[in-house]
């Protein structure tokens, strides 16, 4: 509406008040919803809308900072091949020592083993990864089946994780759902224990 002296002028606070929060006056010419902090929550003075934690934030500590800052200023393919060293060093460790070739009287180095003589969830896992590597997956199966069987799918995950961090490759994705985390978890629980039962045939799969 217009009257006959011009234009209707909606009423202005007075000079010098300070416009509520999430208003379009308070922030321009585009009003923005009002947030409204947690219950308990102190609010900075003036500032209503924007709540303040109340726990002050952590800093990093110096090694922290040191670790962000040689990651931020490292090349793309340092960390892949850094993860790519640790398994060489793995692998090479397995082939030089020869766990196979052990004196059988010796003492085992689990200790899990040494205290109770049973076989723990990892015992064979080595012997396993030098048969893999020999060609032999028989072999290889009997002294820690599930390894050889999650051997594949890690081998494909670090080649997709690596590829894409070194050179930008995008493979298909292998999506692992929680379920299927927590079922190959629960078959390892499983194998934990038939291999330690008196009982043919479990009485195979002890190593």
């Amino acid at each position: 509406m217009s009257s006959v002296d011009g234009p209707a002028v909606p009423p202005q606070p007075p000079t010098g008040a300070v416009p509520p929060p999430g208003t379009a006056a308070a922030h321009g010419a585009v009003a923005a919803p009002e947030v409204i902090p947690p219950a308990g929550w102190p609010t900075e003075a003036g500032a209503g809308a924007y709540p303040i934690p109340p726990y002050p934030v952590p800093e990093p500590d110096r090694f922290t900072r040191f670790v962000v800052r040689l990651y931020d200023r490292s090349p793309r393919w340092a960390v892949p091949l850094a993860a790519l060293g640790c398994v060489a060093l793995g692998i090479g460790y397995t082939l030089i020592t020869d766990p196979t070739r052990s004196d059988p009287t010796a003492a085992p180095s689990c200790v899990l083993k040494l205290t109770t003589g049973l076989d723990c969830p990892g015992c064979g896992g080595t012997r396993a990864l030098w048969y893999v590597l020999h060609g032999d997956v028989p072999a290889a199966a009997r002294h820690h089946f599930l390894l050889v069987f999650a051997l594949p799918f890690l081998a494909y995950l670090f080649v997709a994780w690596a590829g894409r961090q070194a050179f930008g490759w995008r493979l298909p994705e292998l999506r692992v759902s929680n379920k299927l985390i927590g079922g190959f978890l629960a078959a390892w629980l499983a194998f934990s224990v038939l291999r330690n039962l008196p009982l043919a045939p479990f009485t195979s799969l002890y190593v």
